[in-house]
């Protein structure tokens, strides 16, 4: 356990992709969301990706439709489907330069954690997958192994400060010693709670702001195979800074691919 912490957002930020709808073809095929649902949920991301969804109002009713898909789902089936599927799914899609920046984190001996608005039964083992035991997530209710429908914890907007400040406290963590990084502004108050902040592939709005704020800005653009990045090592270098400045959302993957063949097809 480090003396302070590096907390990162994990979709956009460390995996060049939305860590939920990753997983959309496989929950799709074992008949855990239906095509009407691949239809709601694109249109809430699509939503949420323009800046439409990043308010509280917003993010609440994302949590209550996610807690109401996913009712009766059996946490042992999704646990499976994620295991299966995560080397296909989300290994290839891991910035080298994240891989990089977390790395040079747990070498200067401090905690690495993942911030996620995906439920933690996907984002624990995506940290796993780059060596993270420490995350933060959205934990949703279980009874007697199936998902009751109810949140216990939602890992988005200023609740995510929540459970990084709770983190802060049991360990010990000086915050203002602490690092934080996201694409989202929905993750501004992740990123103000701590003292020392970067914008990772911004939206428009959060780009502002750290223009404004003197935020370093990251891009990370080099998605790469954990195998390729152990032969290669080091992978690329971590990005330059270029200035001085829910995760439900499953079918928003099918939605895309069923555009594309359109395309294709006229």
């Amino acid at each position: 356990m480090g003396l302070s912490a590096a907390f990162f957002d994990l979709d956009k930020t460390v995996i060049a992709k939305s860590s939920a709808l990753a997983f959309g073809r496989p929950f799709y095929r074992d008949g855990l969301i239906s095509r009407r649902d691949v239809v709601k949920t694109a249109y809430a991301q699509l939503m949420f990706r323009l800046g439409g969804g990043t308010d509280e109002q917003s993010m609440a009713r994302t949590r209550d439709y996610m807690a109401a898909l996913c009712k009766g789902w059996r946490v042992e089936q999704v646990q499976q489907i994620v295991a299966e599927t995560l080397n296909d799914l989300i290994n290839p899609y891991v910035y080298a330069e994240a891989a990089v920046l977390i790395a040079e984190h747990q070498a200067a001996g401090r905690d690495v954690v993942l911030v996620s608005a995906s439920g933690d039964e996907m984002v624990r083992p995506i940290g796993a997958l780059l060596g993270i035991t420490d995350v933060i997530a959205t934990r949703m209710a279980i009874v007697d192994g199936r998902y009751s429908g109810a949140v216990e914890f939602y890992a988005a907007g200023s609740a995510k400060v929540v459970g990084v400040k709770r983190l802060a406290e049991e360990r010990g963590y000086d915050l203002s010693q602490c690092y934080a990084y996201s694409d989202s502004s929905s993750d501004l108050p992740l990123l103000e709670a701590v003292g020392h902040p970067s914008a990772v592939n911004p939206d428009r709005a959060l780009r502002r702001v750290a223009a404004l704020r003197s935020w370093p800005v990251m891009e990370f653009r080099n998605p790469v195979p954990l195998g390729r990045r152990l032969r290669d090592r080091p992978a690329v270098p971590v990005a330059a800074a270029l200035g001085v400045g829910v995760g439900v959302a499953i079918g928003f993957a099918l939605y895309g691919r069923h555009r594309r063949t359109r395309a294709s097809a006229a």
